[in-house]
């Protein structure tokens, strides 16, 4: 069901008259993990980290208990830390505790920032799904949220659409708060460059890199996030 936005719409031409503020750091990668992260999807990460800059790896897992889920985090965790990449547990504030990662993503049903920041304390990356709603957004970053992430921008297959955002979305945010944003949904190489000078952060990225030669993938953002 789709959340209206009590604020009504974003003007289009918004985005025209809005270009990335240089002051601001520049664009860079959130991957996300895909669902299966056994086997042998340790040494994909590690060749996905070693390809280029990246800030972080959500640990995105469903309908497996705890312990398993720590069982295959575990190894993962390592990994970022030893290539200085942010590890964030995706829904799972009780997981985050347990692996002592450095955040947790939270989706609209997982949990309060409040709650996340009384469990994790003052150093964890909190960051919350806002579909394409700025009212969403803004109860986000009352609550302590570090970050806010929108999309899908694009049509993906990673999990089912129920939102679509507009990258006026990103520009809006952008200029008017300091919290960063993260762009979702179907983003690649190919389609990123809109999402970025319209002022996301981070670029969230699932299908993109895990659907076939990660190494080469991150190279392809990287040569775009850079440019």
């Amino acid at each position: 069901m789709d959340i209206e936005d009590p604020l009504g719409p974003l003007d289009p031409d918004f985005a025209v008259q809005f270009q990335r503020d240089d002051r601001r750091p520049r664009c860079q990668l959130y991957l996300v993990s895909p669902l299966d992260v056994g086997g042998g999807f340790p040494d994909r990460l590690k060749r996905a980290l070693s390809a280029g800059p990246v800030a972080a790896f959500q640990f995105r897992v469903k309908d497996i208990d705890q312990h398993s889920a720590a069982a295959l985090a575990e190894p993962l965790q390592r990994i970022c830390a030893a290539a200085d990449v942010a590890f964030i547990v995706n829904d799972s504030i009780s997981l985050a505790k347990r692996l002592g990662a450095d955040g947790v993503h939270l989706g609209q049903g997982d949990g309060d920032p409040r709650e996340a920041r009384a469990q994790l304390g003052p150093a964890a990356q909190i960051g919350v799904t806002c579909h394409d709603s700025r009212h969403l957004a803004m109860e986000a970053g009352e609550a302590g949220a570090d970050y806010v992430a929108f999309g899908a921008f694009y049509p993906t297959t990673t999990k089912t659409t129920e939102h679509v955002a507009d990258p006026v979305l990103l520009s809006w945010w952008s200029t008017v708060f300091e919290i960063p944003c993260v762009a979702i949904g179907g983003i690649t190489p190919v389609n990123a460059p809109p999402l970025i000078r319209a002022g996301a952060d981070f670029l969230a990225v699932s299908g993109a890199v895990w659907g076939g030669d990660e190494a080469a993938a991150v190279r392809a953002f990287e040569a775009v996030l850079a440019a």
